[in-house]
């Protein structure tokens, strides 16, 4: 792949003609985004638009086929050597990973594991963490996500709400300079949707850098900095959420929100 010779400066994600094919059918096409630190973006859309394999992307969880894409001025899963990018060592991916936080729509929790034991994992084998300091860590992380007293429980004795909450305790134990959110919310019981998003909401407060994949468009509204709509691929429209909420410019995004607000 050839590398694009754009620089970045301080932006905590910069994305520069971003292009990933499955199979030759292209599912993103030409991608430009730059996010801010502190910065929380949401991306919407119709499903199959692009916007979770975005997500994918930039923790290199999927290769990227074309252009080129930094997190906190870095590139995860390459490195440039004369005008080309060649992938890293699978070692040297996950240490970059480790900057990275992603929640996913299934909580991928272990299941033998308990909730300490669950969050305590990575920092201890990727960052190298003493026990009880990782152990210190965890019980202040579950008490920041409402779930203080319930280190030894196993995944199966918690509500999906529960679960999800453990994740994002887990994804931030590792300290992330991002974290990336795909979907958090869409597996979810209604009831516990709320919960889940009392603790993103407390993130982005304290000034945690967050890119969003939701279908929660209140959420957006009240949270975002920065709205992006995705569909075939593209980023159609993107703006403040009061404008491109109450005003869309494109008939695509129009149609969309026409349907679904």
């Amino acid at each position: 792949m050839t590398a694009t010779t754009e620089k970045t400066g301080a932006a905590a994600v910069e994305c520069v003609g971003v292009q990933k094919s499955f199979d030759g059918t292209p599912v993103l096409r030409s991608i430009d985004l730059h996010v801010e630190q502190g910065q929380v973006l949401c991306i919407i859309g119709p499903s199959g638009s692009g916007k979770s394999t975005f997500l994918r992307c930039m923790n290199h969880l999927e290769r990227i086929d074309g252009g080129l894409l930094r997190i906190a001025g870095e590139m995860v899963g390459y490195r440039e050597h004369r005008g080309k990018l060649h992938e890293l060592r699978h070692h040297e991916i996950a240490k970059r990973r480790a900057d990275i936080g992603m929640v996913f729509q299934s909580f991928n929790l272990f299941p033998h594991m308990t909730v300490l034991e669950n969050i305590i994992e990575a920092p201890m084998s990727v960052r190298r963490t003493k026990r009880a300091a990782a152990e210190a860590d965890a019980r202040r992380l579950l008490d920041k996500v409402g779930l203080a007293g319930r280190e030894g429980a196993y995944p199966r004795m918690l509500s999906g709400g529960q679960q999800q909450r453990v994740a994002i305790a887990r994804a931030l134990a590792m300290h992330p300079k991002i974290m990336l959110f795909d979907e958090p919310t869409s597996a979810l019981d209604p009831e516990l949707v709320g919960e889940v998003l009392a603790v993103m909401k407390e993130l982005a407060e304290e000034g945690m850098t967050m890119i969003v994949v939701t279908h929660e468009l209140g959420f957006a509204r009240e949270v975002a900095d920065r709205v992006v709509f995705m569909d075939g691929g593209y980023i159609v429209e993107q703006g403040a959420p009061e404008e491109l909420f109450s005003n869309p410019t494109t008939p695509r995004c129009k149609d969309f929100l026409s349907k679904v607000l």
